[in-house]
């Protein structure tokens, strides 16, 4: 993922994943809990991953996180 557009897809598409199955499925069904695990997910560091790496903000790495807040504990 390398653009904005890109990115506001993805989202799109998560909410359509929410609206769906998500408030069942999702591990963060509830807007707390979700900014919650994101939260989390913005704070975990990658053992594997140099820190320059890691704090290179892209669509990407956003879409990533935002995946990853759905089930993050």
């Amino acid at each position: 993922m390398t653009s904005r557009d890109e990115f506001g897809d993805f989202v799109h598409g998560v909410l359509a994943d929410f609206r769906s199955t998500g408030a069942a499925e999702w591990e963060n069904g509830t807007l707390d809990r979700f900014l919650d695990g994101l939260s989390a997910v913005a704070f975990a560091r990658l053992v594997n991953e140099p820190d320059e790496d890691q704090e290179r903000a892209t669509w990407g790495l956003f879409a990533e996180m935002i995946a990853a807040a759905t089930g993050y504990e």
